[in-house]
């Protein structure tokens, strides 16, 4: 029994280091671009190698655990993990750090797709909504703490090391989970299962093929290899797409590539987070670099943001049942509105302080979005896609976050004036990306239903997305994706 409930600290634990090496790191950009003297492509690279890896990573990982039981694959993971958070520390370059960081990402996309099942092993079915409520508000404190932790920890200059002592902020706590790790419910894995050892490659090449050009091209002044990976990424993601209908047992069910709602939802989550996480990165960059501010000025600012998105979340669930897809769509222009409005008030000391009322209205947006869209999508799919979606779209979250940093660095750095001007800019790159998100969003309202030639009403859609979210086969993951074990995948799908 004791076993039992240690199980929730350790894993709850682990999906806190996860989601703190992320905002920790975006604070810390400005702080390694000096002390490493790095490019900015370099920087935008250490940030989004570590969600490259993540990404690429999440469905494999999932499809592991299966075969090879939920806490050998934890354990794993959180080694690897706590390897990379080392090797971060004591990176003596730029390329090290880099390295580290995809290490890092390597090790979380093993853990994270691991959590959901271990807790749904060990806790009995009357405790579980009080476990997933305690999972998304741990998601939550590590998003806005984040920011935070790593302000005083810059600001304190621990011994003279500068940003260094932030790689090591995890390393604790993920040392603490291993050694929780005996209390983890042991699963045998299921004997025969295969994993798409070819899928998860050409995912992997095809998403390192299109990142890294995009980090490193505007530096280097788009040199021929940078043209060449762009064509591997076209190359080995249009193999992988064109190939799932004739692989045995492939990461993604080729149903997908068939559904109009799977395609539209998948592509709605990648477009949303090209421009989130990149807005926090932006704001964090131009407030440090640009108007010399220190980290933790520079985190207190962007406090609304995330405080904010905790009350968004919370309001999302009556929100969706009232509305449905018009929540996203508002959620989004809203965010695009905030990016408009930002872009002339971060250039004044007054302007700074009229932007945090702003910033908070935003972070409502975001919260509501990011609480509500997994459940609206899962709601418009049915059949053997549903499965692969629940999979599939925290995967286009973590490849979209990667891919935005690098392009909303691209917009950023282009020729600008001034510093001003640039983060003008780079807030025109936000406003088309929430804006395009909520052109997509209102194709959501077109709900094919159960039977596609003829749709159905707004009250049979309220029921669908209840049945969603009441389902067991459902788990939110507050804003940062959700994950299903491939066994629960498959139950749904035959549904």
């Amino acid at each position: 029994m004791s076993g039992g409930r240690l199980v929730l600290p350790v894993v709850l634990s682990a999906t806190f280091v996860q989601l703190l090496n992320v905002t920790v790191a975006q604070v810390a950009a400005p702080a390694i671009r000096a002390g490493l003297g790095a490019g900015p492509g370099a920087v935008q690279l250490v940030l989004a190698g570590y969600t490259l890896t993540y990404a690429c990573l999440l469905i494999p990982a999932a499809r592991l655990g299966d075969r090879y039981g939920y806490r050998r694959l934890f354990v794993t993971g959180t080694v690897i993990f706590t390897v990379g958070s080392v090797a971060g520390a004591c990176a003596p370059d730029t390329a090290s750090l880099i390295a580290a960081r995809l290490v890092q990402g390597a090790g979380s996309g093993l853990v994270a797709p691991q959590v959901l099942p271990l807790i749904q092993a060990a806790t009995p079915a009357t405790r579980r909504p009080h476990a997933l409520g305690l999972y998304g508000a741990t998601m939550a404190v590590a998003s806005l703490a984040g920011p935070l932790i790593g302000g005083l920890v810059l600001s304190a200059d621990l011994f003279g090391l500068g940003w260094r002592p932030l790689m090591l902020l995890t390393v604790p706590v993920a040392l603490a989970s291993l050694a929780g790790a005996t209390a983890l419910p042991r699963t045998r894995g299921a004997a025969g299962l295969r994993v798409d050892r070819l899928g998860a490659l050409l995912v992997t090449v095809g998403a390192g093929a299109l990142v890294l050009p995009l980090a490193l091209g505007r530096e280097a002044g788009w040199p021929w290899w940078t043209w060449a990976g762009f064509a591997v990424a076209v190359a080995a993601l249009g193999h992988f797409v064109r190939s799932l209908p004739h692989r045995p047992d492939p990461l993604i069910h080729p149903a997908v590539l068939r559904d109009r709602s799977a395609r539209r939802g998948t592509l709605l989550v990648f477009v949303f987070n090209t421009g989130v996480p990149s807005f926090t990165y932006l704001l964090f960059l131009h407030l440090q670099s640009a108007v010399g501010y220190s980290a933790l000025a520079a985190a207190l600012t962007s406090a609304p943001f995330a405080a904010s998105a905790v009350v968004g979340s919370r309001a999302a669930p009556p929100l969706t049942r009232r509305h449905g897809p018009t929540v996203l769509t508002v959620a989004s222009l809203v965010l695009a509105g905030m990016c408009l409005a930002l872009a002339p008030l971060i250039g004044s000391a007054a302007g700074r302080q009229a932007a945090l009322p702003v910033l908070a209205v935003g972070g409502a947006a975001f919260g509501a979005f990011t609480a509500s869209v997994f459940t609206l999508v899962l709601a418009e799919v049915h059949g053997p896609a549903a499965g692969s979606v629940s999979g599939l779209l925290p995967t286009a979250q973590q490849l979209g976050g990667s891919i935005g940093v690098t392009a909303a660095g691209l917009a950023y750095y282009a020729p600008a004036a001034d510093a001003d001007t640039a983060f003008r800019h780079a807030m025109l790159y936000q406003v088309a990306a929430f804006t395009i998100t909520a052109l997509i969003s209102l194709r959501l309202r077109d709900r094919p239903g159960t039977e596609p030639v003829h749709g159905h009403s707004s009250h049979n859609g309220g029921a669908r997305i209840q049945e969603v979210v009441s389902s067991r086969c459902f788990i939110p993951r507050c804003g940062f994706g959700l994950l299903m074990p491939g066994r629960a995948r498959r139950r749904c799908s035959r549904r």
